[in-house]
């Protein structure tokens, strides 16, 4: 039994540390101290990197980083293989990652893979997915005829696909006049942004849904798509029993030529990710749905693009522009503009990205 320290009862004096921590200490002291230098040299040169880039960074400093970034790999790995103080791994590892970014990580800024993307990349990426396009306009052309096929067949199916609403204009049995008073024009422009921004929104969750669906092989993709179009053809029937389709086709197409053809690219990219993996060819199931999401979440990234522009148009034009023949105009403009990005402007790929 060891006699206690009376002193440290009062907090004065020092207590030894044991050997075992002291050791430790040492051999943390001697391993840092060894490696420091280049451990200073790296953090100088990642500093300076990410500060204004590549461009002033000394030709021997380019050439040490690699060198440099292997060194500091290795005393991490070392560092957590002896159990190093706290303080030296928490350097060590965050020095890692910034010069693993440096040496490793894309030299792309935002700016230049906007302009790729929008010059190429984007409708690349919807080209790729060309029989998943294929399907899902088909099935969307079915949900349509479906959607009138029922409502004709029998008009409760009209309410069961839109739930009747206090002062709804848009109900079996209602005049040409009742009909053709949701398509009037608003007298000015006020409190369009806020209705822009719900129609974003609500678009938006519609695309990222079809897409996310995807992965069950895309059968829950296509039941989405079956309904939404069932709306729009239990619509037509309604406007068609009143002489009034034309005009109902021409308010639509402002933004509908813009959104459902986004609504089209959201199915098809989720479609995309469940047939890789029903059917992922050579390729095991997941580098499959890896493969196909990478090319999936670029045309997803371009729908929300869309989703915007759909949305300003169904807010604005729409409710703005009078007239049957102005708005089939903008509507087909609009249709014309997106079928020449996609299929027709077909830049050539960038070198780095080979054929892909």
């Amino acid at each position: 039994m060891k006699a206690p320290i009376i002193s440290s009862w009062f907090g004065r004096g020092t207590v030894a540390a044991p050997p075992d921590i002291e050791s430790a200490a040492l051999r943390s002291d001697r391993f840092r101290l060894e490696r420091e230098g280049e451990w200073r040299r790296l953090e100088d040169i990642v500093a300076r990197m990410e500060r204004r880039g590549m461009r002033r960074i000394a030709d021997e400093d380019l050439m040490a980083l690699p060198a440099l970034y292997r060194t500091a790999a290795s005393s991490l790995s070392v560092a957590r293989e002896t159990s190093l103080d706290a303080s030296t791994l928490a350097y060590l590892e965050a020095l890692v990652q910034r010069a693993w970014f440096q040496v490793y990580g894309p030299r792309m800024g935002f700016v230049r893979w906007l302009r790729g993307f929008l010059l190429g990349g984007w409708s690349r990426a919807v080209r790729a997915l060309w029989l998943d396009i294929c399907i899902a306009l088909f099935v969307m052309v079915a949900g349509t005829i479906v959607g009138w096929l029922l409502v004709a067949q029998d008009e409760a199916w009209y309410y069961r696909l839109f739930p009747a609403r206090p002062g709804e204009a848009r109900v079996p049995g209602a005049s040409r006049e009742q009909l053709l008073s949701v398509l009037a024009t608003e007298e000015n422009a006020s409190g369009l942004s806020a209705f822009a921004a719900q129609l974003f929104s609500n678009n938006s969750a519609v695309c990222i849904l079809a897409f996310a669906l995807g992965f069950a092989f895309g059968i829950p993709s296509l039941l989405l798509l079956v309904h939404n179009m069932a709306l729009l053809g239990a619509l037509l029937w309604l406007y068609n029993g009143q002489d009034a389709v034309v005009e109902l086709a021409a308010w639509l197409s402002v933004h509908g030529t813009t959104e459902l053809f986004g609504i089209l690219l959201s199915g098809a990219a989720g479609m995309h990710i469940g047939r890789a993996m029903a059917f992922p060819g050579k390729l095991p199931v997941l580098e499959a749905a890896g493969a196909a999401g990478r090319r999936a979440a670029v045309v997803m990234v371009g729908v929300v693009i869309m989703m915007i522009v759909a949305a300003i148009l169904e807010a604005f034009p729409r409710q703005l522009v009078e007239g049957t023949q102005n708005r089939f105009m903008i509507g087909g403009t609009m249709l014309l503009f997106w079928l020449s990005y996609f299929f027709l402007y077909r830049p050539a790929p960038p070198a780095e990205s080979g054929a892909a």
